[in-house]
């Protein structure tokens, strides 16, 4: 019986391994190791819990993200911020992938959905980018990698849940999460720079003689249209939270009708479009509280048994004989692996309440280590044989494109992003200075 948190973690490891629905996973574990260790009690205590998440406020937000993201998907403005940074960038080796680092950046603190902008930006920029001579290595792996940065760059819904589960202030997490994400961006164009200039064929400029026919009127009306909408609402939604106007579920209230609002003005809005977009909105919202649920019941039933302990003394173990950063390299470790074959929601729910509260003892920063969750679990996207991102890319490139050719491709952009993960382990003043400058 001391060891029945790890029997019950190991069948629920096999089980996800063997594809059995996540969320029925969880909770059919949760049910037969309860009521193995706790009995017929076990029904009493359950639906407290579950009463407790579907009715916690800061989750509210998560719906109200989604619909903004869904609904700005839907509003045309990724087409011309992509084509405006095209021209933007267009003179450089390598400045159309560029420029899709740059709206990937751009769309992620608009919208926070992974799947809206890599299907969004594989439609559009993977073509034109093959056309203009682009390696499809190269291609590939810049779309999927940008398609990213909405995990990291607030608003995002991970970092909504991982605030919650965690128990810190989701608007220290946005604030915290800004720094991180542009070194991101940094290193991704940095890399892509790079690989321009070793191999000038792989990213060619765009010829001077298509530039030279757009006029600065052009140009200035092409920029205004396509940037000051997605800024505007980047303003609006984090600007409240951080300006201490508006917690981040008002917020993201404020995005949600924001995001309408640009979309009637770009001329798209429209009844059957809404019900669309509400009914992603609700097929997404309800995947993630099905998951949440199940991942309660599991976590009461996995705590009740002294399974946190059990991993306390474990990982203590190891503190006390190679000490803390050892314990945390570990734990980055093993974040990192499972995101080959999980999704990080499932990431989130079931190893980061185990592990969170054992770390922060440590005397982690408790912003920090968030951060540092966030950003390895962005990896999670981005990693072969599952990575979401890789196939959310593959449904829609051209025929021409291969598995191999994604898979090939994303492999720079992880070990680039792993570089991050370190940059952000070595100088947590990223992740700490703009919430100690806000609150000082």
């Amino acid at each position: 019986m001391e060891y029945l948190p790890a029997w019950m973690f190991l069948a629920l490891t096999i089980l996800l391994m063997a594809g059995f629905p996540v969320a029925f996973t969880l909770m059919g574990t949760a049910l037969v190791f309860g009521l193995i260790g706790f009995g017929w009690d076990f029904f009493n205590l359950l639906p407290l819990r579950i009463w407790g998440v579907m009715t916690n406020v800061t989750l509210l937000a998560v719906p109200l993200f989604v619909f903004m993201g869904v609904m700005l998907e839907r509003s045309g403005l990724a087409e011309e911020l992509l084509d405006t940074m095209g021209i933007a960038f267009g003179r450089l080796r390598g400045g159309l992938a560029i420029s899709v680092v740059v709206v990937g950046a751009l769309l992620g603190a608009s919208t926070g959905i992974v799947g809206a902008t890599v299907v969004t930006m594989g439609l559009l920029a993977v073509p034109t980018m093959l056309r203009r001579g682009y390696h499809e290595e190269l291609a590939t792996g810049t779309v999927s990698a940008s398609g990213t940065l909405g995990q990291i760059i607030p608003p995002s819904i991970v970092l909504v849940l991982i605030g919650d589960i965690v128990g810190v202030p989701v608007g220290d997490l946005f604030m915290g999460a800004v720094m991180p994400g542009l070194v991101l961006v940094g290193l991704f164009i940095l890399y892509i720079l790079g690989v321009s200039h070793a191999r000038p064929h792989w990213a060619p400029a765009i010829p001077a003689e298509e530039l030279a026919e757009l006029t600065p009127a052009v140009l200035f009306k092409k920029f205004s249209r396509a940037l000051f909408p997605p800024l505007f609402l980047i303003i609006a939604v984090l600007g409240s939270i951080f300006a201490g106007v508006a917690s981040p579920t008002e917020a993201a209230g404020v995005g949600a009708v924001g995001a309408t609002v640009l979309t009637i003005v770009n001329k798209r809005f429209n009844v059957p479009m809404l019900r669309e977009v509400m009914q992603s909105t609700m097929k997404l919202t309800s995947m993630v509280f099905i998951i949440l649920v199940g991942a309660a019941a599991f976590g009461l039933v996995f705590r009740g048994m002294g399974g946190d302990e059990l991993v306390r003394a474990f990982l203590g173990g190891i503190a006390d004989d190679y000490g803390k950063w050892t314990v945390l390299a570990i734990v980055m470790g093993m974040i990192f692996v499972i995101g080959f074959f999980l999704d990080f929601i499932e990431i989130t729910f079931i190893h980061v309440p185990v592990l969170a509260p054992i770390m922060l003892e440590f005397g982690f920063d408790p912003i920090w280590f968030c951060i540092l969750i966030a950003v390895n679990l962005q990896t999670s996207f981005m990693t072969p044989p599952f990575g979401f991102s890789l196939f959310y890319l593959k449904a829609v490139t051209p025929p021409e494109i291969t598995t191999g050719h994604i898979y090939r491709g994303i492999i720079p952009f992880v070990c680039v992003q792993l570089i991050g993960l370190l940059i952000v382990v070595f100088f947590p003043v990223l992740v700490t200075w703009l919430p100690t400058v806000v609150f000082r």
